[in-house]
């Protein structure tokens, strides 16, 4: 299934995993840790946590798990097992994704569930949804801009739920076979336009310059998850800050490296310096590895500084690299690593984190690790090129500017990979646990960007996230 495909009407009993899973996930065998872990209540998870953890106020615990939220309902996680200079380890986040990728990287938790998480995330997720009573007529559709694997998946596995059939649309920037009409999305098949009520959404390269913040149609995300959060850096450091304020007294927070946002072009490299030289920058709205610069030299430092940049602010965070050159300030850390390989070489290593909520709140959806391209090294040379070492995002754009993946740097969470990662259950706990707390701070920075009666509130947005350039993107 290609990229710029016509709209697709998928119908029930078309789902095939060959289409929609890695041929290394068709093969694998899930870690027992891992399926033992997904396999745990949420009242388990709580208990384990404060058992280990007797500062956390549990009852606050509690309700952050049951939690359910308004406009984020689905999101991955990026995390990294670090420690510090004491050698103590913990689980950071660095940020968080709506819409995530992830289950054509996971295996079967078990053998004859052939629809794993697809399953798993819709059923529990998104049909309590569509018991909403103000949703328009219409059918159901799955909208996205990449990823094809995944969003034909998605709508296969709908069409078996619902047995009804269900449009897969390609909606990407520029696109003309979907459109909004009153707040109600429509979609282009056989020379009419199809009303939708709910749509499943996996658009995440600028989503907000085609899809309103507010719409009739059930948008799952909605996009005003994306601008309080999911796909915007800067907004999303804002939530967790004003989250962590809220539940300092119970001793929880959503623990990210050092973050100073809304930072003009200009200013970087003070605050650059500031971190001792060494620092990432991002642009706050890019995602799949995009926009994200990782800074450990004078000469990548200029490099990024002549760059040609499309919005105006930035944020600068301390990077998390080896324990001899990691970013200076409030903490140190450096990245745990993979178990060190036949030839004693370390790699940096992700984990992803994909979460849903339904009516009882939180449920983990699908795990997957990504490694850099380069080992990570003790000391840094003159020329080394540190994303090589501390990136491991594995989308790409190709010479024409298609969305490809590099499999080949894929852990999966099977009998094989999982070992490599020197990872426990408590570190998949506390994963879980940073995702839910994140994914509630953009949820409530959410809330705050609408008024009663649901309309988005732009120009307090505006105040919020003052980069013209971002909110003359926005659609209405």
């Amino acid at each position: 299934m290609g990229f710029f495909d016509a709209v697709t009407k998928v119908e029930p009993g078309s789902f095939e995993p060959t289409q929609h899973f890695y041929t290394k996930v068709l093969n694998a065998h899930i870690h027992p840790l891992v399926a033992s872990f997904l396999n745990m209540s949420n009242p388990q998870i709580e208990e384990r946590f404060c058992h280990l953890h007797p500062e956390v106020n549990r009852e606050t615990l509690s309700k952050v798990m049951g939690y359910r939220p308004q406009h984020l309902s689905w999101s991955g996680g990026d995390l990294f097992c670090v420690a510090n200079g004491k050698g103590q380890r913990k689980v950071v986040l660095v940020e968080l994704n709506s819409c995530p990728s992830g289950q054509k990287s996971m295996p079967p938790i078990e053998e004859f569930r052939e629809q794993g998480g697809y399953y798993e995330l819709l059923k529990g997720s998104f049909l309590p949804l569509l018991k909403r009573r103000n949703l328009p007529k219409g059918q159901l559709a799955v909208i996205y801009d990449k990823n094809p694997m995944e969003t034909s998946g998605y709508a296969s596995v709908l069409a078996d739920l619902t047995g009804a059939p269900v449009y897969l649309v390609p909606f990407p920037d520029g696109g003309d076979q979907a459109r909004f009409v009153n707040g109600v999305l429509e979609v282009s098949f056989e020379g009419r336009w199809i009303p939708i009520r709910a749509a499943f959404r996996y658009v995440t390269q600028k989503p907000w310059n085609r899809i309103p913040p507010t719409t009739k149609t059930l948008i799952y995300n909605s996009t005003l998850a994306c601008l309080a959060g999911g796909r915007n850096k800067a907004m999303a450091a804002k939530a967790y800050d004003f989250l962590n304020a809220e539940l300092h007294m119970d001793n929880l927070a959503v623990r990210v490296p050092e973050t100073i946002w809304d930072i003009s072009l200009e200013e970087v490299p003070m605050w650059v310096e500031r971190m001792g030289g060494v620092a990432v920058v991002k642009n706050p709205y890019s995602n799949a590895g995009q926009g994200v610069f990782t800074i450990t030299s004078p000469e990548e430092l200029d490099a990024f500084m002549n760059l040609e940049h499309p919005y105006k602010k930035f944020i600068v965070q301390a990077l998390i690299g080896n324990s001899t050159w990691s970013s200076r300030g409030r903490e140190m850390l450096y990245h745990v690593g993979t178990v060190p390989n036949s030839k004693l070489k370390i790699y940096v290593a992700d984990l992803r984190m994909m979460i849903g909520a339904g009516p009882n709140g939180f449920f983990p959806v699908a795990i997957y690790a990504r490694r850099a391209k380069s080992p990570l090294t003790n000391q840094l040379e003159k020329g080394t090129t540190s994303w090589d070492m501390l990136g491991t995002n594995l989308s790409y754009k190709d010479n024409e500017g298609n969305w490809k993946s590099d499999p080949n740097r894929l852990l999966l969470m099977d009998r094989k990979d999982f070992n490599k990662l020197g990872v426990g259950l408590d570190d998949l706990i506390e994963g879980y646990l940073q995702t839910i707390l994140a994914t509630i701070a953009i949820d409530k920075l959410s809330q705050g960007l609408v008024t009663k009666n649901g309309v988005f509130r732009q120009r307090h947005f505006q105040t919020m996230n003052p980069d013209a350039n971002l909110v003359k993107e926005i659609v209405k």
